[in-house]
């Protein structure tokens, strides 16, 4: 297993052993108006639990959304073409909605989005989430806002393959989400978090398999666990503890253990233990046929539910699952 390297701030990758390879612009740091190559994506993540643990929040902002089938058909081409939100809420209430819109609906500038009647604004604090879209499958308005404060900001980065084609930023593991929405009615705060990722290429051609979590220890420090199969190449790890102030030190990692896999699709999930405490499945809130999100619950050493994400490059490449997702990622022209 090789461990992940490290990507300064200068945006530099430096494999050991090896030359220092130089990594292209990136978005990192809230740059809404990077455009990646054909075939290449960007996106900036945020999650949110709320302080009673009885709410969740995922917002994603895509250029070149890395999980289009409309991007694919088109031959990978014209990556901002292909922009859209992603907002999924978990509750009660539960809404999901990820619209595609092309150039002419999505207005992109150094630190602010919009695509459709949805924006993104980012002053150096604070990221400013107002979403105003259609659900699906069940077309039900989605409307609110989402506010992220963050108390640092990182630009580090880290290659998550072997050929400085991925890369991943934690921006601020510790920020703090406050989601007011008016449809459905719903209003609460808690911890969150952001990051960002972009590619050189499309994500299922780099990767079999990956899983990452975040999980808030009693010490105040968030674990980022980020486990990747990359095609045809050696298995990565990367384990990261992040403190309030935003200093990184990687740390090894105990090994992964199979969780359950998901009820319907049958991901299988990876998590490790924290020393005697092991990992285990509190609510599955995705399963789909290509990645599962869940929450994982661990009986001490934490101060709060564990966030997981897998992603299956595998089935994504199949045709059959590309035609499964206009039913819950459709495009609207312009």
């Amino acid at each position: 297993m090789q461990s992940t390297q490290f990507v300064s701030n200068a945006q530099r990758t430096k494999n050991l052993g090896q030359q220092v390879i130089s990594a292209p612009t990136s978005p990192f740091g809230f740059q809404f108006d990077y455009t990646p190559p054909s075939g290449g994506y960007a996106w900036w993540y945020v999650d949110g639990i709320s302080e009673d643990g009885q709410n969740a929040i995922v917002i994603i902002i895509f250029v070149g959304s890395v999980f289009s089938p409309y991007y694919a058909w088109g031959g990978w081409h014209a990556p901002d073409n292909h922009c859209a939100i992603n907002v999924a809420l978990y509750g009660p209430p539960q809404r999901w909605s990820m619209t595609e819109r092309g150039r002419k609906s999505t207005i992109r500038a150094r630190q602010t989005y919009q695509t459709g009647k949805s924006s993104v604004s980012f002053d150096g604090d604070q990221l400013i989430i107002d979403v105003d879209e259609i659900c699906a499958p069940l077309p039900r308005r989605l409307r609110g806002q989402v506010k992220v404060n963050l108390p640092y900001r990182m630009q580090d980065a880290f290659q998550l393959d072997h050929n400085a084609r991925h890369f991943w930023s934690p921006a601020c593991p510790h920020a703090e989400v406050y989601a007011e929405f008016e449809k459905p009615g719903l209003s609460w705060r808690g911890h969150g978090y952001v990051d960002s990722n972009y590619g050189l290429e499309p994500i299922q051609k780099g990767f079999d398999y990956w899983d990452w979590s975040r999980t808030p220890l009693k010490s105040g420090d968030t674990l980022i666990r980020y486990v990747t199969d990359p095609a045809k190449a050696p298995q990565r790890d990367l384990h990261l503890l992040i403190d309030r102030q935003g200093q990184t030190r990687e740390v090894s990692g105990d090994p992964s253990l199979d969780l359950s896999p998901t009820g319907i699709w049958r991901i299988k999930r990876r998590a490790g233990s924290l020393g005697q405490h092991r990992p285990r499945i509190h609510q599955t809130l995705e399963d789909t046929p290509f990645y599962s999100r869940s929450i994982l619950k661990y009986d001490g050493g934490v101060s709060g539910l564990a966030t997981h994400e897998t992603f299956s490059g595998k089935r994504l490449r199949s045709p059959i699952v590309k035609a499964l997702l206009p039913f819950r990622m459709p495009r609207l022209p312009g």
